[in-house]
């Protein structure tokens, strides 16, 4: 097999582009010892995506021996939107769209511009940062925060239980590492409760209150169990993904600074630029489906029932769907990339998460047109999430 995602060759996690070639040229459909596969074509991608008769997202098979059934991990990832099918996907992802409606998303716009100038502002004067605890790390947290309406003293807590909950995804786990998800989950759903409880005595604006929509929703509404588990999922999707796309962004910049250049001339070539940071480093590397029936890809039999890892990191440098993909090209247009999934498991807060990007990259490179990123930067080292723990730079 060409590539083994629990034995995985030296300097994959600083640069898994090339093996991700190799995969797409001569094993498109890669056997891995458990019995999963990995997909790594755009079309092939699309395909699945598409398809949700033949390949389902609901993970209890894949689940059970991982985590066991009676694990706080279990009852999570099992319960949340991603890893769901109708009916339960329907109804929350209906009250979720409907929360990210328009006028709800740009009414936040004002107070994202305002916390991303507060951040430059506390970076001002200083030459050496950490982009990913004093910039990109903060942002998500308090715009998902807001969303919910979650206390601004309460939020610290937030971060450490996203990352042990997301790591927790991991091909494989060391013990510590599932012990730390486990209790991430308890701990988390306790302190929902008590937020929920609050909530429900003092209700806030359903138009843009998160938590208030889904509590009071009458149409597709959630038992108690539902709502905790999938306010986990939504505080936590918006969190990870968006720190390592500012974060991605800003390294991209840093390699590229003729493209740099050209953005802090062109500021309007924002919109496409995010889509190819997107593209180019995409935030979430790896999906997941499960096969509903026997079928044959590329010569390879697919069972029943198999798990298949979609290379969403793969699909976005696939040269048959994107010309010259190893380049950044700001105005990529068409731009058809996978790092919000596809079909009707398309992110919900995808608009949310463009906004991010944009109000953050373009005000941090017109704040600091000349940064430079040090060597000493650290990646995560995860397959699944493509991001940096650290991100330290200079700021002239």
């Amino acid at each position: 097999m060409s590539l083994t995602l629990t034995n995985l060759p030296s300097g994959f996690h600083d640069d898994p582009y090339p093996h991700y070639a190799r995969l797409r040229e001569d094993d498109p459909v890669c056997a891995q010892p458990d019995g999963s596969f990995i997909i790594s074509r755009h079309a092939d991608l699309d395909m699945i995506y598409r398809d949700t008769a033949r390949f389902i997202s609901d993970k209890k098979k894949v689940f059970a021996p991982k985590y066991g059934t009676a694990a706080p991990l279990y009852e999570h990832h099992t319960t949340s939107l991603v890893f769901n099918d109708p009916p339960l996907h329907t109804r929350v992802r209906k009250i979720m769209v409907g929360a990210m409606n328009p006028r709800a998303l740009a009414s936040m716009e004002p107070g994202l511009i305002t916390l991303v100038d507060g951040l430059l502002d506390e970076l001002e004067g200083q030459t050496q940062v950490d982009l990913i605890e004093t910039f990109a790390g903060a942002i998500p947290i308090e715009v998902i925060g807001n969303l919910f309406n979650i206390p601004r003293a309460r939020r610290a807590p937030l971060r450490d239980w996203s990352l042990a909950i997301l790591g927790a995804l991991e091909p494989e786990l060391t013990p510590e590492q599932e012990a730390l998800g486990n209790k991430a989950v308890l701990d988390f759903v306790e302190f929902l409760r008590e937020i929920v409880d609050e909530r429900r005595i003092n209700p806030g604006d359903p138009e843009t209150d998160v938590l208030t929509r889904l509590i009071q929703s009458e149409e597709g509404r959630l038992s108690p169990e539902e709502l905790y588990q999938n306010c986990i999922f939504i505080l936590n999707a918006g969190h990870e993904t968006t720190t390592n796309l500012i974060g991605n962004a800003l390294m991209l910049l840093d390699k590229d600074r003729s493209a740099r250049a050209r953005l802090s001339a062109e500021p309007d070539l924002i919109t496409t630029a995010v889509d190819e940071f997107l593209r180019m480093e995409s935030p979430n590397q790896f999906g997941n489906r499960l096969t509903t029936e026997a079928l044959t890809l590329h010569g390879t039999h697919i069972p029943e029932g198999t798990d298949l890892y979609l290379g969403i990191g793969a699909a976005n440098r696939d040269a048959a769907q994107f010309n010259d993909p190893d380049t950044l090209q700001l105005d990529r247009r068409p731009n058809k990339h996978l790092a919000f999934a596809g079909g009707a498991h398309t992110c919900v807060g995808l608009t949310l998460a463009r906004m991010e990007g944009r109000v953050a990259v373009s005000k941090f490179l017109k704040r600091f047109p000349d940064y430079e990123i040090a060597q000493d930067t650290a990646r995560s080292a995860r397959i699944r999430f493509r991001g940096f723990t650290r991100l330290p730079a200079r700021l002239k």
